[in-house]
């Protein structure tokens, strides 16, 4: 009767650690994401010709792009 509450907390530990695996990634995710867009652009950052819309939330986006840092912004129109 040992190896079964062996096994369980074998399987408990790992599903245990897969959903604070998916719980972290998910905001991690979030957070990258909402820092690259909104309605004001940051100092540094030139309007391109690239636009597109969002699937999720059918806004329109424009992308800026800062020459020095290489990054993107997208700002909600």
């Amino acid at each position: 009767m040992d190896w079964i509450g062996w096994v369980f907390g074998f399987y408990g530990l790992q599903l245990i650690v897969l959903i604070v695996l998916i719980i972290g990634s998910w905001y991690v995710w979030d957070r990258r994401f909402k820092t690259k867009h909104g309605k004001s652009v940051p100092e540094g950052f030139e309007r391109t010709k690239e636009v597109s819309i969002d699937p999720t939330t059918g806004k329109r986006l424009v992308v800026y792009f800062n020459h020095d840092t290489g990054e993107r912004f997208y700002k909600e129109e």
